[in-house]
């Protein structure tokens, strides 16, 4: 009977143990996409913008990866629906979470970040999944 109470005690502590660790790593930092903060773009979010072309001809309103913002504005990786399975540098990714009227997933440019200014955001589709987004935060070392 004696041997009850320890026993008892000790699974009690694996539990909280187990819980605790659990809890740090869900919520250290980086993990995870941030929040927004004030409405604006936040790193591990998708969202429409108008994007520069890499020549400076023009623009075009398409989905991006926000990676790093601030108040002026953010870096992004474009995001296409053309199919780029051939590019060891795009990545394919889940659209039905953030464009419901796709009929295919997307491929996202792992290339240079381009810098897309505030006021050139125009709608939050969503977020990118936890597992693409931690390989996208190693690749550019956020």
């Amino acid at each position: 009977m004696s041997g009850a109470p320890v026993w008892w005690l000790l699974a009690g502590a694996a539990v909280a143990l187990a819980l605790v660790v659990a809890w740090r790593l869900l919520t250290r930092p980086g993990s995870r996409p941030a929040p927004r903060a004030g409405g604006g773009p936040a790193p591990g979010e998708i969202w429409w913008a108008d994007v520069p072309f890499e020549d400076g001809t023009g623009s075009k309103v398409r989905p991006c990866l926000v990676l790093r913002a601030d108040g002026r504005g953010a870096a992004v990786l474009k995001i296409t629906s053309q199919d780029q399975s051939h590019r060891r540098d795009h990545v394919e990714i889940a659209t039905r979470h953030w464009d419901p009227k796709a009929r295919h997933n997307s491929h996202l440019d792992l290339t240079d970040p381009i810098r897309v200014s505030r006021g050139s955001f125009t709608k939050r589709a969503g977020r990118l999944d936890a597992g693409t987004w931690s390989k996208v935060r190693r690749l550019h070392r956020i």
